[in-house]
């Protein structure tokens, strides 16, 4: 069943008395979106963005806005989210780069391995690119048709296994571990391991069934999809990439939107962007101490094997950016663009 929000106004009816006399009591205009991700109920990316964003665009517009949620994937996959923006079926989706590949390979440099220390960094500097007049908005947003209204950049990625004991990176050779596309693919082949793509939601199935090895995860992603109690052994304080996501509106529908609302939309989508990730940052310590009650034990890697990492990591943000520049994409001026707004953040 769809998560509805309670905000539905009831239209007034207007009333006759007597043949020709009556009063008409017009009904309010109001303005319903529907709202869809892949995201499962309570999921902390849905609490610290869409949820947050409905709340106080709701305090600010009151009854003359409305929401209906569809989380955990009840209009499509994952995949599916942007085009169903683009097609109408929803008017705001959940549009992870990753998951489209094919169409936004460049919006995928916030989950280059190395970039970042934590999701505030990481997700302040990407929404400087990604919002309207950003970089990315213009090569990639703008002509999909979406309009992003928010972004996060998760915390940094650690690799965890099923089964395999984590003793250097030598331990990760010939295993099986879910990535998110592009960037993390190339990252987990430069440590000569087999990258398998996968949505989140897929990911306990596979692990069940021995159809993954491992995951590169980061650790507030785990309990939400009940996964820590499967695995056994994870690095600790690498950055081995992270995954982006927006909740984005179709250009459509930001035209149909009045100028009030355009305004209070962007507002909020500021403030819910700055709120995602200091809640990410928050939760990312406390899940960790729920992943070790589970039985899964941290690995710190030795002074020899983050050096050869560190190199891997390199070697992965180099060949991305050459291998877009090779299809005509900005991959060298997106990465640089990026690692300006790092740069800038922390000064």
């Amino acid at each position: 069943m769809k998560k509805r929000f309670n905000f539905k106004k009831t239209a007034m009816v207007g009333a006759f008395s007597g043949a020709l006399l009556g009063v008409a009591v017009a009904a309010s205009a109001q303005t319903t979106l529907r709202i869809g991700d892949s995201l499962p109920s309570g999921h902390y990316i849905a609490e610290g963005l869409i949820e947050f964003w409905m709340d106080e665009v709701k305090d600010q517009l009151g009854d003359d806005i409305d929401f209906d949620h569809f989380p955990a994937e009840q209009l499509g996959k994952a995949g599916d989210m942007l085009s169903l923006a683009q097609t109408g079926v929803l008017d705001i989706s959940y549009v992870g780069p990753s998951y489209v590949s094919d169409k936004m390979p460049l919006s995928a440099v916030a989950q280059l391995p190395g970039m970042f220390g934590n999701s505030c960094e990481g997700t302040l500097a990407y929404w400087e690119l990604v919002k309207p007049g950003g970089l990315l908005y213009e090569l990639e947003f703008e002509p999909n048709e979406v309009r992003p209204l928010m972004a996060l950049a998760l915390s940094p990625y650690q690799i965890y296994t099923s089964k395999k004991e984590i003793e250097g990176i030598d331990s990760f050779k010939g295993l099986k571990l879910r990535a998110t596309g592009g960037a993390m693919e190339e990252t987990v082949l430069n440590l000569d391991a087999v990258p398998v793509q996968m949505a989140a939601p897929d990911t306990r199935d596979a692990l069940s069934r021995g159809t993954l090895d491992g995951l590169v995860f980061p650790n507030s992603s785990l309990p939400p999809y009940d996964l820590h109690g499967l695995l056994k052994y994870a690095t600790d304080g690498v950055s081995l990439g992270s995954f982006v996501a927006t909740y984005s509106i179709s250009n459509e529908r930001w035209s149909s939107l009045s100028d009030k609302e355009r305004e209070v939309f962007t507002q909020v989508g500021e403030a819910a962007t700055k709120h995602a990730c200091e809640l990410v940052d928050e939760l990312d310590a406390k899940d960790k101490e729920k992943v070790k009650a589970a039985g899964v034990t941290y690995v710190t890697l030795g002074e020899d094997d983050l050096e050869k990492l560190n190199q891997a990591t390199s070697d992965t943000a180099k060949k991305w950016a050459e291998d877009l520049d090779k299809r005509n994409r900005k991959g060298t001026e997106v990465l640089k663009a990026y690692q300006n707004a790092l740069e800038e953040y922390n000064n």
